[in-house]
C-alpha cells in the first residue's frame, strides 16, 4: 500500500532537528520512500492522510525496561536499591507465571503506544509471552531472558539455555519487528565463568549483550571487594564488551571507565527517572557526550519509575543535568531529542532501520497535536516538544506504517480488557 501523510510539521532527525514545515511524507509497504515540501500527485496514493499541522517525528525508543513489573507499580516505594530488590521485587517476582507476564507486560505496552514509543527493550523472565504481546500489539522490540546467576550450577544452566533457545525461537520475528540479546543480569548477581559462556553464547547466535552496570555506589564496592576491579574494567576482563554491549544505568563511572566504554562503543541507556527515584544518582552524561558517547534513554520498569513515559525522560534528560552541573547548555533540547530517538536506535543496534525519518527506513513515527496552549507560540519547536509537550499530546503511532493509534484511540490493543486482566493477574499473588 503506498500511503501520502500530507500538511504537517516533520522533525526528520536525520542530520539536524531543524523542521520542515508544511510537508508531506510517502510511505510504501511500511518503508519511507520521500520527504518533502513539494506536494506529490495526490492520485498516485491508495491512502492519504492529512495530518493538519501535527508535529511529525520518530517514535520514542525506551533502551531498557522490564514490562511486566508494571503490575508492580507502586509496590515497594522510597527504599533503597538492594532493600526494594531484594525484600520486595524477588520474592514477589518469584512468583509471576505465563498470565503475570503476559498482561504485566501487555499494561506496559498499551501505556507506551499511548505515549509514543514505537520501540523497547525488554529483560525479563517468560520471555515468550513477551514476545507474542510484541507481535500482537505491532510494537517493535528487542528482547531478552534476563538470568541472574544466583542459583544452584544446575538452575544456572537451565536459564542459560531458556535465554538461547528464546534468541533462537524469536530472533527477526514478527516481521522483523523483534530483535533478541543475551542478557546476563549484572555482575553482582552472575560469577564470572557465567558471564563468559553467556559471552561464549551472544558470538555463537551473533546477537548483542545487554546487562545492568554500575547503577549504586554500593554495587561498585561491591564489585571491587568481590573482584579487586571496578565493574566496567570486571566486564571488560569477561570479554562483554568484544561483543556489540548496551549498559543499563552507568551512574557510577569515573572518566577511566567512561574511556574504556568509549574504546569498546558501548551502548549506554540513562534512566535518569528511575535512578533519581531509588536514589541511585545521576549518571555523568555531560561527560559521556564529550567524550564522544551517544547515551540513550530508558525508563526502567514502572515498579521503579513509576510511569514508562519517555517523553519525561527526555525531559529529565535535558534539566537534570544543567542543575547538576550549575550549566544550562550541557544537554540541549536537540541532544535529549536524540537519545531519545537517533541514540536509541544505535543502542539498539536498529539504527539502518529506524530512529530517524528518512527514505529507505521503516516508517515508525508519532504525531503531536501542537495546538493547544501549552505549545504556544512556536518560536522553536524543538525546545516546545522537549520543554512544553506531554504524553497526552501524542496523537497517532506508526509502526512499519501500520497505525497503532490514531487520534488518541488504540487500533491494535483492548484497552478495558489488559486492565481487567493485569489487575486479576496481580490480584491472584497478592494473600
Amino acid at each position: 500500500m503506498k500511503q501520502l501523510f500530507t500538511n504537517a510539521h516533520i522533525l526528520t532527525m536525520a542530520e539536524d532537528a531543524t523542521p520542515l514545515l508544511h510537508a508531506s511524507m510517502v510511505v510504501e509497504d511500511g518503508v519511507i520512500q520521500w520527504i518533502g515540501t513539494s506536494p506529490p500527485d495526490i492520485k498516485e496514493f491508495d491512502q492519504i492522510t492529512d495530518l493538519q499541522g501535527r508535529l511529525v517525528l520518530p517514535g520514542w525508543i525506551n533502551t531498557h525496561g522490564h514490562g511486566a513489573m508494571a503490575l508492580l507499580r507502586g509496590y515497594g516505594d522510597d527504599l533503597p536499591l538492594q532493600t526494594w530488590l531484594e525484600e520486595k521485587m524477588w520474592p514477589m517476582e518469584a512468583r509471576f507465571g505465563s498470565d503475570q507476564v503476559f498482561w504485566g507486560t501487555s499494561l506496559a505496552v498499551l501505556e507506551m503506544i499511548r505515549g509514543g514509543t514505537t520501540c523497547f527493550a525488554d529483560m525479563y523472565d517468560h520471555m515468550d509471552q513477551v514476545a507474542q504481546v510484541v507481535k500482537e500489539s505491532g510494537i517493535r522490540a528487542s528482547l531478552c531472558r534476563g538470568v541472574i546467576g544466583l542459583g544452584s550450577l544446575e538452575e544456572q544452566e537451565t536459564k542459560r539455555q531458556e535465554a538461547v533457545r528464546f534468541v533462537q525461537d524469536w530472533n527477526g520475528q514478527a516481521d522483523g519487528r523483534i530483535t533478541t540479546m543475551i542478557a546476563p543480569h549484572s555482575s553482582y548477581t552472575c560469577p564470572p565463568p557465567y558471564i563468559e559462556k553467556l559471552v561464549e553464547d551472544s558470538v555463537r547466535l551473533d546477537v548483542p549483550i545487554h546487562i545492568h552496570l554500575s547503577e549504586t555506589r554500593r554495587e561498585v564496592q561491591q564489585n571491587v571487594e568481590d573482584y579487586g576491579v571496578r565493574p566496567v574494567e570486571h566486564l571488560k576482563q569477561l570479554g562483554v564488551f568484544q561483543r556489540p554491549a548496551l549498559v543499563a544505568h552507568a551512574v557510577h563511572v569515573n572518566e577511566e571507565e567512561i574511556d574504556i566504554l568509549k574504546q569498546h562503543d558501548v551502548k549506554i541507556s540513562h534512566n535518569p527517572g528511575s535512578n533519581l527515584k531509588l536514589g541511585s544518582g545521576i549518571a555523568p552524561v555531560p561527560q559521556m557526550l564529550k567524550k564522544g558517547l551517544r547515551p540513550s534513554l530508558g525508563t526502567d520498569g514502572a515498579a521503579s519509575n513509576n510511569n514508562l513515559d519517555l517523553l519525561e525522560e527526555i525531559q529529565l534528560a535535558a534539566l537534570i543535568h544543567k542543575g547538576f552541573t550549575e550549566d544550562p547548555e550541557v544537554v540541549p533540547a536537540t541532544t535529549a531529542l536524540k537519545m531519545g530517538t537517533v541514540y536509541g536506535a544505535e543502542a539498539l543496534f536498529i539504527d539502518h532501520e529506524t530512529g530517524t525519518l528518512e527514505k529507505g527506513k521503516k516508517a515508525d513515527f508519532i504525531t503531536l497535536d501542537i495546538s493547544g496552549a501549552h505549545m504556544q507560540p512556536r518560536h522553536n519547536l524543538v525546545s516546545l516538544l522537549v520543554y512544553s509537550a506531554s504524553r497526552d499530546d501524542v496523537q497517532d503511532v506508526f509502526v512499519d506504517g501500520v497505525a497503532l493509534m490514531r487520534n488518541r484511540e488504540c487500533l491494535t490493543m483492548d484497552e478495558e480488557r489488559i486492565r481487567f486482566e493485569a489487575e486479576k493477574a496481580i490480584q491472584a499473588l497478592i494473600p
